[in-house]
């Protein structure tokens, strides 16, 4: 993970049930802290703890213009989940399934969840589609979590 003022260079070389229902997500989105962003837009003052949450460094952002407090690249989906997927809509269900697997698994959500806390964060992506990508996953799954404590 890296934090804000951290070099990102020398840092890059260093079940559906789980899953609240994003209709639930917009409609409490004003009490929820943790929301998505894609990595191109601009950074807003209401963003909070902005956390990276891609594997691969997005094409075409300067590091300094993204504002970042965090890159968490290991809480992304594997290499292989991601290829397979490929953002198409019509493997989604079968990848958010298989992505939860792995979030299940892995050793850096309950670091994520402590450095999020109860402050307001966004995850930040590359992926053109909004609602079609691991980051709306990834916030359901924290949201979930974090009302489990």
């Amino acid at each position: 993970m890296v934090a804000r003022g951290q070099d990102i260079e020398e840092a890059a070389g260093s079940q559906e049930a789980d899953l609240l229902p994003l209709e639930s997500l917009e409609r409490c989105s004003s009490m929820s802290s943790i929301k998505t962003k894609r990595i191109y837009e601009k950074p807003a003052t209401g963003d909070g703890l902005r956390i990276l949450v891609d594997r691969l460094w997005p094409r075409g952002v300067r590091k300094e213009a993204a504002a970042l407090d965090q890159w968490c690249k290991e809480i992304a989906p594997t290499p292989e989940l991601r290829k397979w997927f490929d953002h198409r809509e019509d493997r989604f269900t079968e990848f958010k399934t298989r992505y939860l697997h792995e979030l299940k698994h892995n050793p850096v959500v309950p670091e994520l969840l402590q450095r999020i806390g109860s402050r307001n964060s966004t995850l930040l992506y590359a992926a053109h589609d909004p609602a079609i990508n691991h980051a709306v996953v990834l916030a359901s799954f924290l949201e979930k979590q974090k009302a489990k404590k």
